[in-house]
């Protein structure tokens, strides 16, 4: 049985995070089942709707993506260096 070193640590600790992260921040943003039924039925568009880039739903969107790469570079920085440093 081999040790595990430092790194392996350290990367298990940020997926473990980012993921963690990741399913807090999509269960905090809301449904988009309205948005599509009002696309239907021809909705207007509110003051919030036009202002979307400034609100809360928009920032978790922004750091659920922002997540998303991290978990996907950490990911392959990971079968990286398990692959050859053994």
């Amino acid at each position: 049985m081999t040790e595990l070193a430092w790194y392996h640590f350290l990367i298990g600790g940020i997926l473990i995070v980012a993921s963690f992260l990741i399913i807090v921040l999509v269960m905090l943003q809301q449904s988009r089942q309205a948005g599509l039924s009002g696309a239907i039925a021809g909705g207007s568009d509110s003051f919030y709707e036009k202002n979307k880039g400034r609100s809360k739903e928009a920032r978790f969107a922004f750091w659920t993506k922002i997540l998303a790469v991290v978990f996907m570079v950490t990911t392959l920085v990971a079968i990286i260096l398990f692959a050859f440093l053994k």
